[in-house]
């Protein structure tokens, strides 16, 4: 299988038995009466809304996969309860940067804010913590030891930047790093934090101590 940075350009060949070939999703809006209601859209045929999710037309709202950003069921439920206050003449808000994405594979992959890449592109002098279920104890004793749990944060005040789990329980591991993230939390917040043992969580803290270089078991 040949792929192609879609970046750089630069093709790799890709040795598999089998391949999930997924060509994305696009808005389904096509049908609804928006061009008459003089609703604006973009190339792609997602509605065009400001911060407070109204449209051209003031009168109409629109949240979720039909408007700009990931099309993901909680982001849109996030945003249904955002618009609901902004109708309702309140404030409404979403931090995007904590939005988490989940592919529900075996093993399961979770992420959560800033990539490697996306910190190097900007500049930014991060450090690096990560942590294997293989040396952790419940994911041992269910002998479901696959994956790790990255965490990512800057070097100069230790605020989490981001974090990305591989592993059976990633979906649900992820619901902390939210908050710790929506909160400010750094690294060492997580690595004070009392965890249940033995719970896959503690992979979570583990990851945490390793951003200071000090793991317990591994």
């Amino acid at each position: 299988l040949m792929v192609e940075d879609v970046k750089t350009g630069k093709q790799e060949e890709l040795e598999a038995d089998v391949v999930l070939v997924s060509i994305g999703r696009k808005p389904y809006t096509e049908g609804l009466g928006l061009e008459k209601a003089g609703v604006e859209m973009d190339s792609r045929g997602r509605i065009l809304i400001n911060k407070q999710f109204q449209t051209n037309v003031p009168s109409i709202y629109a949240i979720g996969d039909c408007v700009p950003g990931p099309m993901l069921a909680h982001k849109a439920e996030d945003e249904g309860i955002a618009a609901a206050e902004f109708i309702a003449g309140k404030h409404g808000h979403i931090n995007y940067d904590c939005i988490p994405g989940v592919i529900y594979t075996h093993p399961e992959v979770a992420t959560l804010g800033k990539t490697e890449e996306e910190l190097k592109e900007a500049g930014v002098d991060y450090g690096i913590g990560s942590f294997p279920f293989l040396a952790n104890s419940r994911a041992r004793t269910t002998d479901d030891a696959d994956g790790l749990v990255k965490i990512l944060v800057d070097k100069k005040t230790d605020r989490i930047l981001g974090v990305h789990i591989i592993g059976s329980n990633a979906g649900e591991m992820i619901g902390e790093a939210v908050l710790a993230m929506e909160y400010g939390a750094s690294s060492e917040d997580i690595a004070r934090t009392c965890h249940a043992h033995p719970t896959l969580s503690e992979a979570f803290r583990e990851a945490a101590m390793a951003a200071h270089g000090k793991p317990i078991h591994f």
